[in-house]
């Protein structure tokens, strides 16, 4: 039987609303330290850019082909797939390594290590810092009842199975403001804001965006190949 707890309020002014301001506060300093650090000179490849506009509107009519008519549905995919002239269609001697691209230009090699230096640094000093002040208090409760799969990404650093799930710990609200905080970001600092973690961790796992690899991958979808 999950026991209910009764939350102190100095945990709500002393724990739960200083955690919240202050993560909001180093996701915009460090927007303001990763327009700093960027490289004011760097122009994107046109090319690059129109070739990942492609790839973008074979995705979106991929996902709209249910909602069109079939035959304007079969002359867009002429239009994308046709092999002789269609816009996802790159002659092999003309396809581009986006890896090799990186690396033949320092000032994108440099940015992506800034990028990952202004990720790395302020959240390992900040979870450095939950963790030592933090740790092991409850500091909220989610207002309807969750299943058992929860408790482990709610109740970070609080080993007690006897305690109702929706229950949420100190830590794992540190790592919920980490991931949650897209939409506020977004709304404060506009669309194209640099503290969107989960992009930042896709962009730690590889070296850039492919457009020929990605447009490979349209040309061999279901609806290319039909």
């Amino acid at each position: 039987m999950a026991e209910d707890l009764v939350l102190d309020t100095a945990i709500r002014d002393w724990v739960l609303i200083p955690l919240s301001v202050v993560m909001v506060l180093i996701g915009i300093l460090r927007y303001f330290v990763s327009k700093l650090m960027r490289s004011s000179n760097q122009v994107p490849d046109p090319k690059m850019v129109k070739e990942g506009q492609v790839v973008i509107r074979a995705r979106n009519l991929r996902a709209a082909a249910n909602f069109i008519p079939a035959k304007s549905f079969r002359a867009r995919r002429v239009y994308f797939c046709n092999e002789e002239n269609g816009l996802l269609y790159v002659p092999k001697g003309q396809t581009q390594n986006a890896q090799a691209q990186m690396f033949s230009d320092p000032n994108m090699a440099m940015d992506m290590m800034k990028k990952n230096l202004s990720m790395i640094i302020p959240q390992t000093l900040t979870f450095a810092w939950v963790n030592f002040f933090f740790s092991g208090f409850v500091a909220a409760k989610i207002p309807f009842p969750l299943t058992q799969r929860f408790r482990s990404m709610l109740q970070n650093g609080i080993d007690l199975s006897t305690v109702d799930v929706s229950y949420v710990s100190s830590r794992s609200w540190y790592f919920l403001n980490l991931f949650g905080l897209r939409g506020l970001f977004s709304l404060i600092l506009g669309e194209e804001n640099a503290t969107d973690d989960t992009q930042r961790m896709m962009q730690m796992s590889g070296f850039g965006f492919d457009p020929t690899r990605f447009g490979r991958r349209e040309r061999q979808s279901r609806h290319c190949s039909t």
